[in-house]
Order: C-alpha cells, then structure tokens, then sequence
C-alpha cells in the first residue's frame, strides 16, 4: 500500500488517520501507525514500526528513530532526537527553550537526546540540553533537568538516581563494588551489567 501526502515524502505499508496533519517533507518509516489528531511538522523524519498515538504533536525537524512508542498527548518540539526503541509515556512533553519569552525573536534551540531502549513515563517534563541513556528509566510525573546516565533509574521533581534497570525494566540488584564499577544484577533475566561508580554513587535512597 502507498500512502502519500502533497509535498510529503512516499511512504509504504503506513498507517496514517484521516484526522492527522502531516506537513510538506515528512518522512514516515514503514510499518508506522499515526493516529488520531496528530500534528507532525516539516522536515520530521519518523522510522520503521513507530506508533504515533492521539493528539501527538511532533514539531519540525524532529528525529524519530525505529520501533519508538510515543503515547497520547506526549509532545516532541523541534531540538529533540530519539533513538531506536524509545518509549515515551502519555502527557510527556520535551522542552527546547532555555529562556522562553513570547516576545523574544532571537530564541535559540536547546537539543536533547533520548537513547535507545530508555523509557520516560507519563507526565513527565524533559527539560531540554539533557541527554537520556540507553535503557535508563524515566518514572511517571518526573522533571527531568540534567543528563540521565544508561540504565539509571530516576524519578522526582528534580529527578533523582534512585538505582539502575536491566533492559527488561527491573530494578537490578548490586554484587560487588570496585574500583571503577558497580556489578550489578538482574533477579528476572540473570544479567550482570557494569555501572560506572560514579553514576552508581549518585544514587538517592527513598
């Protein structure tokens, strides 16, 4: 099946709801369900396997990579790029402006990164110039203001290390303590991980 848009790059096999607006020179991956009442501006470019769910706003020059979830209502403004396997949770919204003022016409965009295989949940706000790493964990309602290191678990207002995730999503379980790592171990899929100690010794009990 071909679907294509005026001015919108040719896609195959894509699913795209008759409420949706996709602008001129969007890229839309194979595979990839867009959804109801969906907006998703110029230049976006949206990989393989996606779903794009209700009232998502994808802003212009967006960077989507494959089998990404963005939930209802999440909200994706120009600057922010994400990688493959990304979950994003509905309500989550991605800031690009360091010092917003409606007025100001010289405003300049502040990118994010989110890495593959990490999860943001609902509610949460990406502050922007942060990078997310792969497989960290986002919980539900966060603040997100600095960079997330790979397979950290963070929650709160600022959010907080609070421990570190297998890619499964449990919470992992410490070993041994070295010099330069943490061993840490996964319960569920009986998987050890390196964490770098200094990402280890930033986390924050409950």
């Amino acid at each position: 099946m071909l679907v294509q848009y005026e001015f919108v790059v040719a896609v195959t096999d894509v699913y795209v709801d008759a409420s949706a607006i996709v602008d001129e020179d969007v890229c839309i991956g194979d595979g990839t369900k867009v959804w109801h009442f969906v907006h998703i501006m110029s230049g976006a470019r949206i990989g393989k396997d996606c779903m794009i769910g209700d009232y998502v706003h994808v802003g212009r020059d967006v960077k989507i990579g494959n089998s990404v979830k963005l939930e209802n209502r999440a909200t994706v403004y120009t600057g922010v790029t994400i990688e493959d396997q990304v979950f994003v949770g509905p309500h989550v919204t991605f800031t690009n402006d360091f010092y917003p003022r409606s007025f100001n016409k010289d405003w300049k965009i502040s990118k994010t990164l989110v890495k593959k295989g990490s999860s943001i949940g609902a509610r949460s706000v990406v502050v922007c110039g942060v990078t997310i790493g792969e497989y960290a964990m986002v919980g539900a309602g966060s603040v997100v203001t600095c960079d997330v290191p790979a397979y950290a678990l963070v929650f709160g207002n600022p959010a907080r290390i609070r421990g570190f995730v297998c890619r499964c999503g449990k919470k992992l379980d410490l070993k041994e303590k070295k010099q330069d790592i943490v061993l840490m171990n996964c319960a569920e899929c009986k998987e050890t991980y390196k964490i770098p100690t200094q990402d280890y010794e930033k986390t924050e009990e409950v």
